[in-house]
């Protein structure tokens, strides 16, 4: 039953039947093909679900030099395996490098690995869940912002052709910490731009990627254990092999400063956390059976499993930072539609304030340095920073759910 093929192919399971980009990646091919082809590469977080989908668009292209980092020794050897069991081999050179990017290990590494002509930024703390408590906030900005500022240094540094990096769709009109940061890097990034060309990917949830709600629902079944989801948080979700796509077109096609999105149609629509449980359920063979309380449903798998069923608990959101829906542009972002068939260019004309992100860095800085922190005053630098920022803090966490 695990290898069910809407765990391999979750078109179906997100309501959609044709892949997203597939007439733009068609009209594009040659012009992508022969970059990658030309190409150097420093895939930076490489090992993580966007990353592997990344690395894997590139690999299948033979790419003239492809070098992967990740923290992530495990997922690292996955990948290796995978490429090899899937696409084999090419005649480029392919290595990888278990590497934190903001360490002194990774410094050397590119002062004798590189240059690279494009680098590729895809390590993230992507989870809300990560501003539960100051120290892990913190590590957030490390990895979100620091060492976005690291990695895109050494690459002017080393002339690199292009910097990419990952952003979210959290990152507009944030309610969490998590995409404020994101919105944050994406300011510095602005910053760089007089430096270097720079591009960003705002995208949706992508389906089954490591940690990912969906993901847990595989987890779950596995383990015999209740689904649990929220039935009022509407998301996009994407595939993992169109998160690929959509990073490399950004990185590869888009203008200094684009950020790249999905474009919103009738192949892209929003869709509750519980249904996608449902249809999940449904394919895997199994009637999803609603239950009032998280008690009931973990005292009732083997009752319902006996009978074809499988316990549910979907309830209302009320834990910080969890938007009702996803949204990838505001009112005042100035947009090319044109450009693609079904991404959306969000053009960055103005840069910001570098006093003001300068101010922050330091404050960042003075924090670190002093050993204390709290969470109070990260969100109070962090609205300074942002303005905009309306943080929803309702005092619960999800490590509090099930």
């Amino acid at each position: 039953m695990e290898n069910w093929q809407l765990v391999n192919d979750c078109l179906s399971l997100i309501g959609r039947d044709v892949p997203l980009f597939r007439e733009d990646i068609a009209a594009w091919e040659p012009q992508i093909s022969a970059q990658v082809q030309e190409g150097s590469f420093l895939v930076i977080g490489g090992a993580g679900s966007i990353g592997q989908a990344v690395v894997k668009e590139l690999f299948k292209r033979s790419p003239k030099r492809l070098c992967v980092v990740d923290l992530s020794e495990n997922n690292m050897v996955e990948l290796v395996r995978d490429l090899r069991s899937s696409l084999g081999y090419i005649e480029g050179d392919f290595r990888t490098f278990i590497l934190d990017c903001g360490s002194r290990e990774f410094d050397v590494f590119l002062r004798h690995e590189g240059p690279f002509d494009y680098i590729l930024n895809l390590s993230a703390l992507k989870h809300v869940r990560s501003e539960r408590d100051p120290y892990t906030l913190m590590r957030m900005v490390e990895v979100n912002i620091l060492n976005t500022n690291h990695t895109v240094g050494h690459a002017v540094e080393q002339g690199a052709r292009k910097y990419f990096c990952v952003s979210t769709d959290k990152a507009t009109n944030p309610v969490n910490m998590m995409g404020a940061s994101k919105r944050i890097m994406e300011m510095f990034l602005v910053g760089w731009s007089e430096r270097i060309p720079v591009s960003t990917a705002r995208f949706a949830n992508v389906a089954f990627s490591d940690g990912s709600l969906l993901h847990g629902f595989r987890q779950r079944m596995a383990k015999r254990q209740p689904l649990s989801a929220p039935c009022d948080v509407r998301r996009y979700f994407i595939t993992p092999q169109e998160s690929g796509e959509l990073c490399l077109m950004s990185c590869l096609l888009g203008e200094n400063r684009d950020n790249l999105f999905p474009k919103l149609s009738e192949r892209l629509h929003l869709i509750t956390f519980a249904d996608v449980a449902r249809r999940y359920l449904s394919g895997m063979g199994y009637e999803p059976c609603e239950c009032a309380s998280e008690d009931e449903a973990r005292a009732r798998v083997d009752e319902l499993t006996k009978k074809g069923q499988w316990p549910c608990h979907f309830f209302r959101s009320d834990t910080t930072g969890e938007k009702g829906f996803e949204e990838f542009t505001t009112e005042t972002d100035a947009l090319d539609l044109h450009r693609f068939r079904s991404i959306g260019v969000i053009k960055n004309e103005s840069v910001p304030d570098q006093c003001q992100l300068e101010r922050f860095s330091a404050e960042i800085t003075r924090m670190r340095s002093s050993g204390r922190w709290t969470k109070p005053e990260l969100v109070a630098l962090f609205r300074q920073t942002l303005p905009e920022f309306v943080h929803d803090e309702r005092n619960k966490s999800l490590d509090g759910r099930m």
